[in-house]
């Protein structure tokens, strides 16, 4: 999900930045020293959102650089546990597909990819057994977070799934919408059922 997070920090505005107005060179310190940095509580910051307050500035001896108390917003994004996000595949392995929705990756297992039995193929494509149904590269899906790892700060790890009912590929949610495809609670319940009448 993303956020506006207000934060206040000392900068510090370098000499060959003096010649830019204050708020100028200042928000280029912030981009600087923010942008891109990942942290558990705060998630990725993307940008610097909106500046709030720029204190007066002071000048350490030996330095010669100019120090703001800043108050400002930056705008992040934290994945949030089953949460639902919209990406399109990047990539497929045979043990499933990546999904990049926006400033992370995430993976969905071959397991979580449809509620069928999936097979890779060499086309790095994903098809469904009985459904016929392919996951390839390039393809738009909903998805929801079901683990997020910030153990390695610099690689943030997301796990999804797409087998429960209104996620999957975009084509799929509105064919169950529109009745032309079982609902996959409707199949789960339907099998048991299925396979007494074949006793």
């Amino acid at each position: 999900m993303f956020y506006k997070v207000e934060v206040k920090d000392h900068i510090r505005v370098p000499p060959n930045l003096f010649n830019l107005p204050l708020e100028e060179a200042v928000i280029k310190r912030i981009k600087a020293k923010y942008t891109g940095f990942i942290s558990k509580d705060v998630g990725i910051i993307i940008d610097v959102s909106g500046m709030k307050e720029i204190g007066e500035g002071i000048i350490i001896p030996g330095d010669g650089a100019s120090y703001y108390d800043v108050a400002f917003e930056l705008l992040t994004f934290k994945p949030e546990m089953q949460e639902v996000v919209t990406g399109k595949i990047k990539d497929i392995a045979e043990f499933g597909a990546f999904i990049n929705i926006g400033p992370i990756d995430g993976m969905i297992h071959i397991s979580q990819t449809m509620d069928d039995f999936v097979s890779f193929s060499k086309d790095k494509t994903l098809a469904g057994k009985e459904s016929k149904r392919v996951l390839k590269v390039g393809d738009v899906c909903r998805a929801r977070i079901i683990a997020v790892s910030f153990k390695d700060m610099l690689n943030p790890k997301l796990g999804l799934t797409m087998r429960q009912q209104g996620l999957g590929r975009s084509d799929w949610i509105r064919e169950e919408a529109e009745g032309k495809a079982p609902k996959k609670e409707e199949k789960e319940a339907k099998e048991p059922k299925d396979r007494k009448d074949k006793k």
